[in-house]
């Protein structure tokens, strides 16, 4: 998925969601046949999960960072789908700083505060979506624009032909804009 731009200098980092479930419902198949996608939380003890989510992820950033100089390292956070939610709340309730967030395929949730002291106005922001992509609809992209916008909090937009996925171009793109 990030092969287009590991290079000795970087380090690549790609939690997956916490919780498990099966993709095929009780009435879609055999729970022995099914797929298993991941989720980062569901609506039953949501505050527990984001919490959760919140010290896992500034726990391993903390160990992946140990000895490493602040000064010495760029932290560039990617949230895809689901994880756009994760990653804003883990950014602006954790106590981890980004230099740059990317917000590919999700919106930024509506707990988040964006007003002028927002944790969220210091990392350069970038909205990634594809012109097919069922989730980020049109709609739903332009309203979080505007949201932003009203906000006052600054982003860059990238579109590419595709639909709900990772994008290799475009994700040699986001490593070239440093």
């Amino acid at each position: 998925m990030f092969e287009p731009v590991a290079n000795p200098t970087r380090t690549i980092v790609a939690p997956e969601a916490l919780s498990r479930y099966y993709l095929d419902g009780p009435r879609g198949g055999s729970h022995v046949t099914s797929g298993v996608g991941a989720t980062w939380m569901t609506r039953e003890d949501r505050e527990s999960e984001i919490a959760d989510q919140v010290s896992y992820l500034d726990t391993l950033h903390d160990t992946i960072t140990a000895g490493v100089s602040p000064s010495a390292a760029q932290l560039t956070v990617l949230g895809f789908s689901q994880g756009v939610a994760t990653v804003c709340r883990w950014l602006a309730r954790g106590r981890t700083r980004a230099h740059r967030l990317v917000c590919w395929g999700g919106a930024i949730p509506e707990d988040i505060e964006l007003g002028p002291h927002s944790p969220l106005r210091h990392p350069a922001l970038s909205l990634v979506v594809g012109s097919r992509d069922i989730y980020a609809t049109p709609d739903r992209v332009a309203h979080q624009e505007s949201v932003l916008q009203a906000a006052g909090v600054p982003f860059t937009r990238l579109r590419f032909e595709g639909g709900h996925r990772l994008d290799d171009a475009t994700i040699l793109q986001l490593a070239g804009t440093r």
